[in-house]
């Protein structure tokens, strides 16, 4: 019997069509998900750049401070 089945050509089975769905979900999932982080890197950068000018911007408004308070009291 198994050899009169050797003439046949292969067929895909249900667990088996199941499985190679599952793959494909998994891979998408999955590069959705390197999209997603791909972005949320993008938006810390942002974030990031945003603090870094808030920090100098500070830095800068105190220097001015004690600056012009050194040339109001030299005079």
């Amino acid at each position: 019997m198994a050899e009169s089945r050797l003439g046949f050509e292969a067929f895909d089975c249900a667990p088996g069509l199941r499985l190679e769905a599952h793959e494909r979900v998994s891979s998408l999932q999955f590069a959705n998900l390197a999209a997603r982080l791909d972005r949320i890197e993008l938006l810390i950068e942002r974030l990031e750049r945003r603090l870094w000018l808030t920090v100098y911007g500070v830095v800068a408004v105190i220097l001015a401070q004690a600056l012009n308070g050194l040339l109001n009291a030299a005079p």
